[in-house]
């Protein structure tokens, strides 16, 4: 195992390059620095939290995830053999930095997961300095492709846009009026409310009040109290992993939804109901860009993810699958890691797997594909071992996403 948990593979091949470098005559040295050069490793790393409380949403899933995508090229690309490294960042923004700069300076590629939006947001740019790739999936931050937009970065699997959109629209359709928010006190979090907030005054709504609370909060009770005070219509958490899944479980016990309130978890994961339970979660709404049960594939893929992993799969580690699938078959057809070249043919080529058909890269960095309001299934109505959620409505992507005439993203500026 090499440095941050990376796993080389075929490194013989490298070993045996580098031998007959070794000992090859003057004269033949730039050919064979042409040769290293293309059969050197392409690098992929997986900077997600492995240890932390979001390592169900990312964590081993997220590599089990990509190492899935290796293997459909059968661990080559384009003449090279694919390396994938692992960091764990820990929720750490200094931290994700410090293992990214480390990574880019030892010659990755790419760096995909990014769960966490603050980290996602510091890689994203440290990857456009660097003329690198930023594949990220965990992040949901809608300012990496908005304002913070840059030429390297593929945002593959949601948004705080998308999610607070499908979400908040279809409260809204059943007369909530007022909100009260409970989200996390970083980027994702504070992202996620402003985006909400947004469509829920474009619908003839307000927020009635919010409360701020750090990452791996285990207690709610003041924040509950405050929004039961409130006596809004819709308790929103924008927040995910365990701080969700506690929050919801605390909701219960104060009774909010049997005072009326209705509890809306704006970015609830898998992981996130069956921690809670079904008792817990039935009939919350969520949104997603895909799940494990939407059709044979998409079971049978999930089923070799249980059995690895031990869990549901959640959107981002789908997404983490599905984006580095698409980036190895952009290096295919480009016939180069060269970062400029791959990012064309990841807009040209249409993106296509298991759980996404015909979904584009748009030139600021957003894969445009629908999204689906899901709803959380009563204990008697599940079907193990995947289907926990029943599908509701589908948005299409061009709904569902920020459209480019409100973007801040000057990629998207018509000459």
């Amino acid at each position: 195992m090499a440095q941050d948990g990376s796993q080389r593979v075929h490194g013989h091949r490298r070993r045996r390059l580098l031998a007959a470098l070794a000992g090859a005559p003057a004269l033949a040295v730039p050919a064979l620095r042409r040769a290293t050069a293309q059969g050197a490793p392409l690098r992929i790393g997986v900077l997600t939290d492995m240890s932390t409380w979001g390592k169900d949403n990312g964590g081993p899933g997220a590599v089990w995830a990509v190492k899935e995508a290796v293997k459909a090229f059968d661990g080559t690309v384009a003449g090279r053999p694919v390396e994938v490294r692992v960091g764990d960042h820990q929720m750490s923004p200094d931290l994700g930095m410090t293992i990214a700069r480390r990574w880019l300076d030892e010659g990755v590629d790419a760096i995909t997961d990014l769960e966490n939006s603050a980290v996602a947001l510091g890689v994203s740019n440290l990857c456009h300095q660097k003329d690198r790739i930023a594949l990220v999936s965990g992040a949901g931050s809608s300012e990496l492709t908005n304002g913070r937009c840059n030429s390297r970065t593929v945002c593959f699997t949601y948004d705080t846009y998308s999610i607070a959109k499908v979400t908040a629209d279809a409260l809204a359709r059943q007369g909530a009026k007022t909100w009260f928010f409970i989200s996390a006190d970083y980027a994702f979090g504070k992202q996620l409310q402003a985006d909400a907030t947004g469509f829920i005054e474009q619908a003839g709504g307000k927020v009635a009040g919010a409360a701020l609370h750090p990452s791996g909060t285990a207690d709610f009770s003041s924040f509950l109290l405050q929004a039961r005070a409130s006596k809004a219509d819709v308790v929103a958490l924008a927040n995910t992993g365990a701080d969700c899944t506690n929050a919801l479980k605390q909701a219960a016990e104060f009774g909010l939804a049997r005072r009326g309130q209705k509890i809306a978890a704006l970015s609830m994961f898998d992981t996130d109901i069956m921690a809670a339970g079904l008792e817990t979660s039935q009939d919350t709404l969520m949104a997603t860009s895909a799940w494990a049960d939407m059709n044979d594939e998409t079971r049978a893929w999930a089923a070799g993810y249980r059995a690895a992993v031990g869990l549901v799969p959640t959107m981002l580690q789908i997404g983490d699958y599905g984006v580095t699938l698409h980036y190895l078959k952009a290096v295919r057809a480009a016939g180069t890691a060269e970062p400029e070249r791959v990012m064309a043919k990841m807009r040209e080529l249409p993106i296509e797997d298991a759980f996404v058909k015909g979904a584009t890269l748009r030139a600021d960095g957003r894969v445009m594909r629908d999204m689906h309001l899901m709803r959380v299934r009563k204990p008697a109505e599940a079907k193990p071992p995947f289907g926990y959620m029943e599908l509701v409505s589908t948005v299409r992507a061009e709904d569902a996403f920020r459209p480019a005439s409100a973007s801040a993203c000057p990629l998207l500026r018509r000459i």
